[in-house]
């Protein structure tokens, strides 16, 4: 005779062992994680410092290419005029090719770009430099809207802020490069042929570094105003300070160092706090406090006060950027993360023409002072814009009804579970269902 349990109850015993090992299957997170965005973040900070290279020397390339400072301008906004027309499809492609496609496109580009600029080691080959620089702003219309897809594709609730942190972390680093390297690089020198052997040397590295940024990847895989300021610091400084094109980049890499210390902080306090409206709002009001100071303290004479104030505002402004591309990912959730991210890039590049262009303007005409108090006066606008958008936290509340419904799945598989029967047919006259349905077990009766 064999002893067997009711078809019933076999079925619940198995259902409930089945939903309890998915209830305990976690998700685990990829230990490449980091790596990943660490590149991302490699040939971002590429992107960005070709971006700011000309800008950093606005006055050495004015005589080596014989064009106006107006002219090197634009080469800064080309990536802002790129950007906008450009956004939506790249925001399609993100949301149906993956990141791995959109990854490659960045940095093909943005090493393409590089080895075009080469061609332009001549005073009468501007425009190649120009065609160099419109293909760099190309791929950084791709590497742009993935800092926040990166971290919500790779990375848990606990890191996601802290991730996107670092991944805008590389393109500020790349910003502050472009400050720090090319015044070093490329002196201020009459002779032609020496600036163009200087140039080289800035062109053929990051060409170099470009094309070892793109075999990885092929192998592995308040900003508007931020944009102005970087692109017109080179002729702020040297219209009070004549002859100091070194300190001037300096002052950017200040600038951009401590705007670094401030995006990670920025989200590491995100990931612990999740107070997302107040942060944003007091770095906000911290910017505009700091472009005030930046602003009176330019003209006093003392360098090392200009160094002070635009360490202090770059902390605050460039620690926003990953304030806005979380905040913005929170308050449109459902909504992918790269068209939020996209969405505010667009309005940065938008911005970001117009305070140039308007900055540019108003310091010819007006003075330094005046240019910056254009800026502030931006900075208090965005600052009362700021304090009335509702903190409407979506993906937060989308995480924690998600939580709940795991924990209620687990709950519930407890209440459900099963004691199996005792084997032994001598003592096989009863056995439980756990918790609310007990029934008594019946005892077979005998084969004849």
């Amino acid at each position: 005779m064999v002893q067997q349990e009711p078809a019933g109850a076999l079925g619940l015993v198995a259902a409930g062992e089945a939903a309890a090992a998915a209830a305990t299957a976690e998700v685990r997170l990829s230990r490449r994680r980091w790596a990943v965005v660490l590149l991302f973040s490699s040939y971002s900070l590429c992107n960005a410092f070709q971006w700011i290279q000309y800008g950093s020397i606005n006055n050495v390339f004015v005589h080596f290419y014989g064009v106006s400072a107006f002219a090197i301008d634009w080469l800064s906004m080309s990536y802002m005029v790129t950007y906008i027309p450009l956004l939506f499809p790249v925001a399609w492609l993100l949301d149906k090719r993956g990141l791995r496609l959109i990854a490659l496109a960045g940095s093909a580009l943005n090493a393409l770009g590089a080895w075009v600029k080469l061609g332009s080691l001549k005073p009468h080959l501007f425009p190649i430099t120009v065609l160099g620089q419109v293909i760099c702003s190309l791929a950084q219309v791709f590497i742009l809207g993935m800092p926040s897809h990166i971290a919500s594709v790779w990375f848990g609730p606990r890191e996601v802020s802290t991730a996107c942190s670092i991944a805008v972390f590389g393109n500020q680093l790349g910003i502050a490069v472009g400050f720090l390297v090319p015044p070093v690089l490329v002196p201020n020198v009459e002779d032609v042929e020496k600036l163009a052997y200087h140039i080289s040397i800035m062109f053929f590295a990051t060409a170099g570094v470009a094309t070892a940024l793109f075999i990885l990847v092929v192998i592995g895989l308040n900003t508007g105003c931020f944009y102005a300021l970087s692109t017109l610091l080179n002729r702020m400084v040297i219209h009070r300070y004549p002859g100091e094109e070194v300190n001037a980049g300096r002052i950017g890499l200040t600038i951009i160092l401590l705007g670094m210390v401030g995006a990670l902080i920025s989200g590491i306090w995100l990931d612990r706090t999740k107070t997302y409206k107040q942060t944003t709002l007091v770095v906000y009001i911290m910017s505009l406090v700091g472009m005030i100071a930046y602003t009176f303290t330019l003209s006093l004479g003392h360098l090392w006060v200009v160094f002070v104030t635009a360490g202090m505002l770059g902390f605050f402004m460039t620690g926003y950027l990953p304030l806005g591309f979380e905040f913005a990912a929170e308050l449109t959730y459902p909504e992918s993360e790269g068209t939020s991210s996209g969405l505010l890039n667009v309005s940065a590049q938008i911005f970001g023409i117009a305070f140039t262009i308007s900055q540019g303007q108003i310091m010819d005409r007006f003075g330094t002072e005046a240019g910056n108090l254009f800026l502030c006066s931006f900075l208090f606008l965005g600052t009362v814009m700021t304090a009335f958008v509702k903190a409407d936290l979506r993906r937060q509340q989308a995480n924690l009804d998600n939580e709940q419904t795991r924990l209620q799945g687990s709950n519930q598989i407890t209440d459900y579970g099963t004691v199996p029967c005792n084997p032994n047919p001598i003592n096989s006259h009863s056995c439980s269902l756990a918790h609310t349905q007990r029934k008594q077990c019946q005892k077979p009766a005998p084969i004849p």
